[in-house]
């Protein structure tokens, strides 16, 4: 765990749980600060896909690690460790305290239980087997992976060159796999010593959430966003065009729209739930996690 994040609060769950609203709350009662803990949130101008806190919700709580990041930039989770650890030296520097709020589960394993830095670079390495993705493709760098750790290669997207690379290098620095290495080091931490809360929603009542928002994330002008979104000069990174919110109109448009509105509104609504399926469940098997199904009873009853 980070040292930063035993002075932290969390809460955290499915999207359109009702993080936002109960975090605000809790914020003003506790005079914190939020934190978001959302990989798409991180991005400039995406901001209807990623419903972001409004302004009013931000001039009543200060909000941070909002709009960090180009829509073309790929950024890290060892970037975002970094960036809230210096924004929690400040909040708690001025009396306050830092409450992350947000769905991401890397973020939030990563704040708990750290990161594996590894050895440092090997830049003769890394020359090395970017002239194999300059000879031979992105493909025959994966399958060199694959070789000496499957177990990294089935996570990693074969156009994610770089960390292949970095797994590739930690491996001939090291002579073992880098999944090996962050096993190792992916230590719970006791619940007693975090305060990690995790907001579980019954399904039907988190499906109609979810219905409900991409309605108002569409009749928002979701699709004019994503349309400003590809339309400028930088390609989107891999992390903003892969958002759950945000593939779905790009690819709709690249097919020239041709499949109706509804159809859209359908697939958007059935990803976000799946996707919601999957954080509660990374969220019943971090350990730190306390599950809340009664966010009113949370919040007047938490110290």
């Amino acid at each position: 765990m980070y040292n930063f994040a035993k002075n932290c609060w969390f809460l955290t769950g499915p999207t359109a749980s009702g993080k936002s609203d109960l975090a605000i709350a809790w914020a003003l009662e506790h005079n914190a600060e939020i934190l978001s803990m959302d990989s798409a949130a991180i991005y400039r101008r995406m901001d209807i896909g990623t419903a972001k806190p409004t302004q009013e919700q931000r001039a009543a709580v200060p909000h941070h690690l909002l709009d960090i990041a180009n829509p073309s930039e790929e950024f890290s989770v060892a970037q975002y460790c970094e960036a809230a650890e210096a924004c929690v030296q400040d909040i708690l520097a001025r009396g306050k305290v830092p409450l992350f709020v947000g769905g991401t589960p890397l973020y939030l394993k990563a704040l708990l239980r750290g990161l594996f830095d590894g050895p440092s670079a090997d830049w003769s390495i890394r020359q090395e087997l970017q002239e194999v993705v300059d000879a031979f493709g992105l493909e025959r760098l994966h399958a060199m992976l694959e070789e000496v750790d499957p177990v990294a290669a089935a996570k990693l997207h074969v156009n994610d060159s770089r960390r292949v690379i970095r797994a590739i290098e930690v491996y001939r620095l090291t002579g073992k796999p880098i999944s090996q290495w962050q096993k190792e080091h992916d230590k719970p931490v006791p619940q007693e010593d975090c305060r990690v809360y995790a907001l579980e929603v019954p399904k039907p009542e988190l499906d109609a959430r979810i219905a409900k928002r991409v309605d108002a994330m569409l009749a928002e002008g979701l699709i004019d966003e994503v349309r400003r979104l590809i339309q400028n000069d930088s390609p989107l990174s891999r992390t903003a065009s892969q958002a759950v919110g945000y593939r779905e109109p790009i690819q709709w448009i690249a097919n020239g729209e041709i499949v109706p509105l509804s159809e859209l509104r359908e697939e958007i609504i059935l990803h976000t739930r799946q996707l919601a399926k999957r954080q509660m469940t990374w969220f019943r098997g971090l350990s730190e996690c306390r599950i809340i199904s009664n966010p009113q009873s949370f919040l007047s009853n938490l110290d």
